[in-house]
């Protein structure tokens, strides 16, 4: 992810999603992959101040119909 480049969540979600496959292969010399996880790790940066601030704007909407707010862990199915 270049510097000032604009790119939505799906894109960067995307984009993750590819790195972890390529990297999943091991056929990048180590230099290479490195630069890779790098940028992997700024995309997931990314992903999750992007969620942090949809979490944010959902619990602002949601106290402002007067809905009461209750946190549970999320749980991924494999």
């Amino acid at each position: 992810m270049e510097a000032g480049e604009a790119i939505t969540f799906e894109e960067a979600m995307k984009k993750l999603e590819s790195i972890v496959e390529t990297l999943g292969e091991g056929n990048l010399s180590l230099e290479d992959s490195l630069k890779m996880f790098e940028e992997g790790m700024e995309l997931c940066k990314f992903c999750n101040k992007k969620l942090d601030e949809a979490e944010y704007k959902v619990e602002k909407l949601m106290e402002k119909e007067g809905g009461e707010i209750s946190r549970e862990e999320f749980k991924v199915e494999e």
